[in-house]
């Protein structure tokens, strides 16, 4: 009952908006062109579908995510490592990180662009540039947020720095990571569909830009319900790694090993 209950509130609100949503159209407040009624926005979406003219905008952007979110996740590897081996190095870089992390990247495009053109690399280093600092945070956060206790024993049994680091550190940040990647990727997406809408000629950002030029409202909505569903998709998986995460917690010291 609890399962069924949940569903319930979870599609109160999605429903609410829907009837209102109905409600508007079918009093004619707006015009169709303006607002197409639920029904024409679903249709237009199972149309699009079916015959793959959605289908493959989304896989574009699904690729392009994928690839600058994974260069994230290994620079975020990368900076954590040298900054727990080699804490006297962070100053030579921490000062400049912070400073790139308060620059939209979307404003960046037009620099990309005259370096690099309208190809795919300017859109990844956008979504580098927005999903890495999330993931970094979090991951340095729950990294160096460790409890010393374990450290330490860590240390009695031996340990070297980078096998305290990878066996104990890197384990125990595990549920900080995954928040970090949630948020990251809630970044990528924003960020790749910025970029599309700016310079590429394919993607779902182009989808959405290009449906608005044609005047296809119903296409527009349809192509924002999409981002959402994936996002929801995505973050919904996130959360159950992290809770995963939570229960099978590592670092724990058992007969000398951790």
């Amino acid at each position: 009952m609890k399962v069924y209950k949940n569903i319930l509130k979870a599609l109160a609100v999605p429903a609410a908006i829907l009837l209102l949503w109905w409600l508007i159209c079918r009093t004619g407040i707006w015009s169709s062109y303006v607002l197409p009624s639920p029904g024409k926005v679903f249709f237009t979406l199972v149309n699009m579908l079916g015959s793959g003219e959605l289908s493959t905008h989304i896989l574009i952007s699904l690729r392009r995510v994928c690839i600058g979110f994974s260069v994230s996740c290994i620079l975020t590897f990368i900076l954590t490592v040298a900054a727990a081996l080699f804490p006297k190095a962070v100053p030579f870089y921490s000062h400049l990180l912070n400073a790139v992390r308060h620059i939209p990247p979307i404003s960046l495009i037009p620099l990309f662009i005259l370096w690099f053109g309208i190809g795919e690399l300017p859109k990844i280093i956008v979504i580098v540039l927005a999903s890495i600092f999330p993931v970094l945070l979090n991951t340095e956060s729950g990294i160096f947020g460790c409890d010393e206790g374990l450290i330490e024993v860590g240390k009695m049994l031996g340990f070297s720095k980078s096998r305290i680091f990878f066996r104990i550190m890197l384990p125990n940040a595990a549920p900080g990571i995954l928040v970090g990647i949630r948020l990251g990727l809630g970044y990528a997406w924003r960020a790749i569909v910025g970029a599309e809408m700016i310079a590429a000629t394919a993607g779902i950002g182009y989808f959405i830009l290009d449906s608005q030029t044609l005047s296809r409202t119903d296409k527009v909505i349809a192509g924002i319900i999409v981002i959402g569903l994936i996002g929801l998709i995505t973050d919904r998986l996130c959360f159950l790694l992290e809770k995963y995460a939570s229960r099978n917690r590592g670092g724990k010291v058992k007969n000398g090993e951790v």
